[in-house]
């Protein structure tokens, strides 16, 4: 694992890289001075890159697709050619992300077998040609949330670590090609306003802040501005599951981190965490691993 923080006339990045059989991973929270626009190129590394939008609000233009886009935080898509030159616009002072840079060879060693997607991709590859999966984003679901927060906090050192990472690597490649793949083929979107959009990550995010005390449905929708209607529907359309689904998955995500990072009981993590009882937290534990929080600990 490598970090280093990076000082600039825009504001400062702070980023951690880790590497494992030429594959990088890369985190990076950026803290801008105002809005502003500026340039980001790479002509040295053959790689095929996959992009999570974890907050914020910028666009792109991206020379070699020929194409731009207006995004906000939660998306993801995966990124081919030879080199790169971009111009982005920050429109939040804030922005956080994550890639993941497969070498060309690696990727197309992974996706031989895989799904057509990703073979009309790696055949684009293979030809030379710049491409990016999909033109419509994926969304960061609490699954892919769930593994990005893995690595970010992976505990682990030497050969370990390197399995940890490399099979993490593999798994988030997965999950968005399904995810990308997913939003290609939605027909008829529910959500097609970007302020409505924005609203709903307005609501996840609030989601994200209060695990400890969970907010209700009629509390989420009055503070983002949207019907409870319109919240449940574009919530499920957006993040692939209900508000509820999303915030018992992101509770015991949260759950099962602490279990193996902290020295508290299961009763402790119940309790750090609103369950109305040691018992209850225990049952929905075990329905969504398949083992008692008590087991994380025995199999590490």
């Amino acid at each position: 694992m490598k970090q280093q923080e990076l000082i600039s006339e825009y504001g400062k990045t702070v980023s951690t890289h880790w590497q494992v059989e030429g594959i990088i991973l890369g985190h990076a929270l950026s803290i801008f001075n105002s809005l502003t626009s500026f340039s980001a190129s790479r002509h040295d590394a053959d790689v095929v890159r996959l992009h999570f939008g974890l907050k914020g609000d910028y666009n792109f233009s991206y020379k070699q697709l020929g194409k731009s886009f207006d995004l906000i935080g939660g998306h993801h898509n995966l990124m081919y050619s030879r080199n790169f030159d971009m111009e982005v616009n920050n429109k939040a002072l804030e922005i956080e992300t994550f890639g993941v840079s497969f070498p060309k060879e690696v990727f197309l060693k992974f996706t031989e077998n895989a799904s057509d997607t990703l073979k009309w991709f790696s055949e684009s590859i293979l030809k030379g040609e710049s491409v990016i999966l999909s033109d419509e984003w994926g969304s960061i679901d609490a699954g892919i949330q769930q593994v990005i927060q893995q690595v970010i906090n992976c505990k682990y050192t030497g050969d370990l670590a390197n399995l940890f990472l490399y099979s993490k690597s593999i798994e988030l490649l997965v999950l968005s090609a399904e995810a990308c793949e997913a939003a290609k083929n939605r027909k008829d979107a529910f959500i097609r306003k970007k302020t409505d959009k924005e609203k709903l990550i307005a609501a996840r995010d609030m989601i994200n802040e209060r695990l400890h005390c969970p907010p209700n449905l009629t509390e989420v929708a009055k503070s983002v501005g949207l019907n409870e209607y319109k919240l449940k529907r574009g919530f499920k359309e957006t993040f692939n599951n209900t508000v509820f689904g999303y915030l018992t998955d992101q509770r015991l995500n949260l759950a099962q981190q602490y279990l193996r990072d902290t020295e508290k009981t299961a009763a402790e993590v119940a309790y750090d965490l609103g369950y109305s009882s040691p018992q209850h937290f225990n049952n929905a534990f075990k329905n969504k691993f398949g083992i008692t929080p008590d087991s994380v600990r025995k199999n590490p």
